[in-house]
């Protein structure tokens, strides 16, 4: 069974960093997406980052290119996206996410099969 854990949020002032963790267990596969979301209350989902596991190539939200890095570390099957240059506006509950298809990466929301519970973002101004 996919379990996906988040961890590493918090709440920092405009202009700091942050890096969250997505602990995976149970991908059986080489070739699959794992993606990175945000979900302020009331509004849609937001996908953020996206990186295909084999190859490691990555996509990001325009939102937050240049700021935020997607890394992986294959031997502790954990996703990090490191998040520079915190704006109000990343304040959100990020969530880490799964596309076991294979196919392709997207930051479309419903491709995702396994989701993680979330680790909230609080940004001050």
């Amino acid at each position: 069974q996919v379990q996906l854990v988040e961890s590493g949020g918090g709440s920092v002032q405009a202009g700091g960093s942050l890096r969250l963790s997505c602990a995976a267990s149970g991908i059986r596969y080489s070739s699959y997406c794992m993606g990175w979301f945000r979900q302020v209350l009331g509004k849609e989902r937001e996908g953020v980052a996206a990186i295909y596991a084999r190859g490691g190539r990555t996509w990001y939200a325009d939102s937050v290119k240049g700021r935020f890095t997607l890394s992986q570390d294959n031997a502790k099957n954990t996703l990090y996206l490191q998040m520079n240059s915190l704006k109000p506006e990343d304040a959100a509950m990020y969530y880490c996410a799964a596309d076991l298809s294979g196919l392709y990466c997207s930051l479309a929301d419903d491709r995702y099969n396994y989701w993680g519970q979330g680790t909230q973002v609080t940004v001050s101004s």
